[in-house]
């Protein structure tokens, strides 16, 4: 995730973090237009390849530390444990404010979205952190560890009955791809888009930032196919290279888009760094992005008020690839669990964790594995954004 979220309020000041690495980012207001770098597009889908090595040992050995770990992250106060994921404990504090206006594109009738199984969303962790081990501690842009994981994914998609396309586009001199996976049905001019960032940057295995967003999108689309909800819109996951240089993959999709087909594109929930260890529950406000954001909104805080987690709104700007969207006034929501932002005593008190530390203390660096992650936001997380896709389709 290329942001930086200085204040720990729901309205936080943030400010693009520029590496020696990434391009400089100018400031982009909610619903402007992200100012791009010139990049060669390419239009001809493409096949991969050969995956690059995955050190298919270190899977295992990744996922058993990482259900394990409790305190082992520096700064972090011992009592926020990820060992087990529990939704049942319930904060004594007010539950979320539902917006009265918002309007969720849904009947009282609707099937609920069915439990996501954590350990499976931690699967895809280990084995991304695996891919990273393999390929020079990265899945960045250009790099053989992000194609190690576009091909991961496509696999698993392709098996469970998704129409896959393989977008790719050049940047820097580098091939990046995105991956479009459409679950047959619904009405194709009517899209809810969900999409996550694959790579990492070249400091960090990414596991984190952002394979917790794209693990748990990508268990959220095998439950679709799995339970085959009768749907009345056309559901579409997506997964974007080079969001970490300034959302190029996600930028590239929406921007080729004939007219007509982005015009299908009614909501896009946007999933991004879902278990920092430090947890804070934020949602996109919805009030600040275009009109019917705010449904998406409400469908996420539904939830988190079924299980009593307090969240507070939080305006992102134009930092993530929801901006890709807002652009074209294209309904934008997500929730987001922190990056290097510090926790407030505030927010300490309310969710756990420690105030003055920072949400993720890993963020774009080489611990962010799969011992960097917390199971019980990872959890929640991953069951509101089933809740949203549910609730919106239906």
């Amino acid at each position: 995730m290329r942001r930086l979220l200085l204040a720990a309020t729901a309205t936080a000041l943030l400010l693009p973090a520029t590496p020696a690495t990434a391009t400089a980012r100018p400031a982009i207001n909610p619903g402007t237009a992200a100012v791009l770098p010139a990049a060669t597009l390419a239009t001809t889908a493409v096949r991969i390849g050969t995956t690059p090595r995955i050190a298919s040992d270190r899977i295992a050995a990744t996922l058993a530390a990482a259900t394990s770990r409790s305190a082992a992250t520096p700064g972090i106060a011992s009592s926020q444990t990820t060992a087990t994921p529990d939704t049942s404990a319930t904060p004594a504090l007010a539950t979320p404010r539902i917006p009265a206006d918002a309007t969720v594109a849904h009947g009282a009738s609707a099937p609920a979205a069915p439990d996501i199984p954590v350990a499976a969303v931690q699967r895809h962790l280990a084995r991304f952190d695996a891919i990273a081990a393999a390929n020079g501690g990265n899945r960045a842009h250009g790099r053989p560890g992000y194609r190690a994981s576009i091909d991961h994914l496509k696999s698993i998609v392709d098996t469970a009955g998704f129409r896959t396309t393989l977008q790719p586009f050049t940047y820097r001199g580098a091939t990046g791809w995105n991956l479009i996976a459409d679950w047959p049905g619904g009405d194709e001019s009517d899209v809810l888009l969900t999409g996550a960032h694959l790579d990492s940057v070249t400091t960090a295995p990414g596991v984190n930032d952002n394979g917790s967003g794209s693990a748990a999108i990508l268990e959220v689309a095998l439950a679709v196919a799995r339970e085959k909800p009768a749907v009345k819109r056309h559901l579409r996951f997506a997964w974007w290279g080079a969001e970490e240089l300034w959302m190029i993959g996600s930028a590239h999709y929406v921007n080729t888009l004939p007219a007509a087909e982005r015009a299908k594109i009614k909501s896009y929930l946007n999933v991004d760094m879902i278990g920092s260890v430090n947890t804070a529950y934020f949602v996109l406000d919805g009030d600040r992005y275009p009109a019917g954001s705010l449904a998406i909104e409400r469908a996420l805080k539904e939830y988190y008020a079924r299980i009593g987690v307090p969240v507070e709104d939080l305006d992102m700007g134009g930092r993530g690839d929801h901006a890709s969207f807002t652009r074209y006034n294209i309904p934008v929501g997500g929730p987001f669990t922190g990056a290097e932002g510090r926790k407030t005593a505030a927010q300490a008190r309310k969710w756990g964790g420690t105030a003055g530390a920072p949400y993720d203390p890993c963020y774009h660096r080489a611990c962010d594995t799969a011992r960097n992650i917390d199971v019980t936001a990872l959890d929640r997380n991953t069951d509101a954004v089933a809740h949203a896709v549910w609730s919106l389709s239906g």
